[in-house]
């Protein structure tokens, strides 16, 4: 098949997703056109079976923003055409879904396009749930020939804000052989030079991740006796108040900000747990790529974590804000290296076991297959 993928190409799940799903389809023969306005974080190579297309964005005077959407659903028109496209595959909701909505209506007299949306979360959940965005959402949803979502958790949202429910269940996926612990001494060394317990948090650094509460697990994990350190992988507004708060709790020098880093399986690799105190995760792909690595998740009972993470067997669940249970939970986990290696082994187990790309990529194969099939119909 000959597909267009548009994502964010962002720090965040769905440009994470989207950019992986595409390498893989290539891995099994497929070409995938990226249709961006840059190129996708976690796309570092590109090949016969790898293109990108960029979206210029033309400055006129008579805008005062520049109209992204348009120029996205002209450019994918453009590339459907010149490269004969069998189908559009885009991530969120808005404004991607409208905008390949306008190319397949733009083409309709010459060919048919299918566009299939994926839903990630907060396209649904905060974007679309807002009274001024909501019918547009409704719309694009309702128009996509096909609808995807990475959770039951997010399948159910959608049902209940916009009252649809044709909408195929197809999770998140991780790839066994690259998402694995290797060992990485010195990168290790750098982070724990005494080796001390390694708590590892990875995330965008948007307020809903909560990278706060981490510094203040930390502290309620070092207050149990245990020297604990702490890694924090990312980058975005929440950032500065994190560091801010390390300070004001003399956590400074236990606190490493490492910033963005292409390859996270290295962080994950040195990490003793994970923590992802998120206030709203419709999937949790921090929770699966630590869990393939072997890494215990202390993680909020919310949204789609709970189908990823098994309370008390491959991490440790809390509430949204419990900083007190997070920090005990961790600190059970630091001080006995017996019980997290063989958390981190059944969380391996669990994660290859339900999430392998070998299970997961058919998936969205048999679907692309389904819908062109009743395209044609």
């Amino acid at each position: 098949m000959n597909i267009g993928i548009t994502v964010y190409p962002t720090y965040g799940g769905s440009g994470i997703v989207g950019s992986e799903l595409g390498k893989e389809l290539a891995r099994r023969g497929h070409t995938v056109h990226f249709i961006a306005s840059a190129l996708p974080t976690r796309l570092t190579e590109l090949n016969e079976r790898v293109r990108f297309h960029e979206v210029e964005m033309m400055s006129y005077p008579l805008f005062e923003h520049q109209p992204y959407t348009l120029a996205l659903a002209t450019k994918m028109a453009t590339v459907a055409e010149t490269e004969q496209l069998d189908l559009l595959h885009v991530h969120y909701a808005i404004p991607h879904s409208i905008s390949a909505i306008l190319a397949r209506e733009s083409l309709r007299p010459q060919r048919r396009l299918p566009v299939i949306t994926t839903l990630h979360g907060t396209d649904i959940t905060l974007v679309g749930a807002d009274r001024s965005y909501l019918p547009i959402t409704r719309y694009g949803i309702a128009q996509s020939d096909g609808v995807t979502a990475i959770s039951h958790y997010l399948k159910r949202e959608t049902e209940e804000t916009f009252g649809y429910s044709d909408v195929e269940v197809i999770p998140n996926f991780v790839c066994g052989s690259e998402y694995a612990r290797q060992p990485r001494p010195e990168l290790r060394a750098e982070l724990s030079p005494a080796n001390e317990p390694l708590l590892v948090h990875v995330s965008n650094f948007r307020p809903v991740k909560r990278p706060v509460d981490c510094v203040e697990i930390l502290a309620r994990v070092r207050g149990r006796g245990i020297n604990a350190r702490l890694a924090m992988v990312g980058d975005g507004s929440e950032r500065g108040r994190a560091e801010h708060r390390a300070r004001c709790l003399g956590l400074e020098e236990f606190c490493t900000f490492v910033g963005k880093q292409p390859r996270i399986v290295d962080y994950l690799s040195v990490a003793d747990v994970l923590l992802l105190p998120s206030e709203q995760e419709s999937f949790g792909l921090a929770a699966l790529e630590a869990m393939a690595c072997e890494v215990p998740v202390v993680a909020s009972r919310v949204g789609g974590i709970p189908e990823v993470v098994t309370d008390g067997e491959t991490g440790c669940l809390s509430e949204v804000g419990d900083v007190a249970k997070m920090g005990a939970d961790a600190a059970a986990l630091c001080a006995d290296e017996t019980a997290r290696r063989a958390m981190g082994r059944r969380a391996r187990e669990s994660a290859l076991s339900r999430y392998n790309t070998d299970l997961v990529i058919p998936q969205y194969i048999e679907f692309y297959e389904r819908i062109l099939a009743a395209d044609h119909d």
